[in-house]
């Protein structure tokens, strides 16, 4: 299983969660939420005993989720243009992230004025541009 692939997607209460913390990483048109991966497990004392194995993750998995509100691109063409280029930006830098939820947010639009056409090459290499300014601040860890 790659890092990337996770065993079950984001869900409303997760989106919440990892929504709820503060932007890691923004530009002018995106926001980039992280929470880390939790441990998770029942309270109190194990049924066998500690060992000096590592406690941590095997795999550490991420998950990645969208929010793509119509508001901010009202064709269905451009938010679909968004989330694959935001699927794409994931996996590229997928190595250099924590584990844990990510979950990417369009916070204002893209001037229509500058981008008349739903799909157009401007508008691709403009996205495709700012989600490697992103991701490349949310693997250094600096806050934007």
């Amino acid at each position: 299983m790659s890092r990337t692939a996770a065993p079950a997607g984001l869900r409303a209460a997760d989106f919440e969660r990892v929504l709820a913390q503060r932007p890691c990483a923004r530009t002018e048109h995106f926001v980039l939420h992280h929470l880390s991966a939790a441990k998770e497990g029942a309270a109190g004392e194990l049924s066998t005993p500690a060992t000096n194995a590592s406690d941590g993750l095997v795999d550490e998995p991420l998950r990645f989720g969208l929010v793509i509100p119509k508001r901010h691109a009202r064709r269905a063409v451009t938010r679909s243009l968004i989330k694959r280029q935001g699927r794409h930006a994931f996996q590229r830098g997928a190595a250099g992230l924590r584990a844990g939820d990510w979950v990417l947010r369009l916070r204002s639009p893209f001037p229509v004025a500058q981008f008349p056409s739903a799909a157009s090459h401007a508008l691709r290499t403009a996205v495709h541009g700012e989600l490697a300014t992103l991701f490349l601040a949310a693997a250094s860890g600096a806050r934007r």
